[in-house]
């Protein structure tokens, strides 16, 4: 059971640590400022290399899908605001940046509408990216650490039941917490999802160049991948409409 908390705590700590990597200010600013003199191309170089020297962060996507913007380069600079709202789910300037991106797309697919309980729970789990659920775990784990001593140390019984039945609440928020921080991880290190950067691409009913044609995406179509074969990977549309494309024609988010 020590063993179990150990590697919980440990777990979280190194989740709330990622939370701070640090990148580095010089190159950020001199990025920055080729942004701030119009210099896209200069801009989309330097914020580049930040994120190849390990640095990576939900401002600097952002930066980076601002400046493919500038560029007229719609797909990269959707699967960048992507990877923005990956790292900060609430940043609502990504979000507008992202819609107004979207809005440039040819392809216009309607979601389909899913049980209500089941947005209810994306909702909440999107309040927060996974390293501020992992600090949010920990807050209730020292919480509930606390409502334990009252529980054994305290000799008033209303304050025993008190402390009883609120720390049987956190440590419910502490599980959910830390599932939801799992979700999130996932989300990021799984790369669930894609943006098409081809042009035009012509989805397939088979992984093979001899597959029956379905329909045909345009760049900048986001699409869940479902799975993959050789050279080819499944993809899934907001509509539930699924078919296979190569993978060179896509980026995963």
């Amino acid at each position: 059971m020590k063993r179990n908390i150990l590697v919980f705590v440990l777990f979280s700590l190194i989740s709330v640590a990622s939370a701070f990597a640090v990148v580095d200010v010089s190159q950020l600013t001199k990025a920055n400022a080729a942004y701030g003199a119009e210099k896209y191309e200069d801009a989309v170089s330097q914020y580049e290399d930040i994120l190849k020297s390990g640095s990576e962060s939900s401002a600097v996507y952002y930066n980076l899908g601002n400046s493919y913007y500038k560029l007229g380069k719609i797909a990269p600079a959707i699967l960048n605001y992507e990877r923005a709202l990956l790292l900060n789910p609430n940043d609502e300037d990504v979000q507008y940046n992202l819609d107004m991106a979207k809005a440039k797309t040819v392809d216009k697919i309607e979601g389909v509408d899913r049980f209500f309980l089941l947005r209810f729970v994306e909702n909440v789990e999107s309040l927060f990216s996974s390293n501020g659920w992992a600090i949010v775990s920990i807050v209730c784990f020292i919480l509930m650490l606390v409502l334990a001593g009252l529980f054994v140390f305290s000799r008033m019984v209303t304050l025993k039941k008190v402390s009883f039945f609120a720390g049987l609440f956190v440590l419910l928020l502490c599980v959910v917490s830390m599932y939801f921080s799992g979700n999130e991880k996932d989300r990021i290190t799984l790369h669930e999802y894609a943006v098409i950067f081809a042009p035009s691409v012509t989805v397939k009913s088979s992984p093979d160049e001899s597959g029956k044609d379905i329909f045909l995406l345009h760049e900048g179509t986001k699409v869940k991948v479902k799975g993959d074969f050789g050279k080819w990977i499944e993809i899934q549309l907001e509509d539930g409409t699924t078919g296979w494309v190569q993978k060179t024609s896509a980026e995963r988010i």
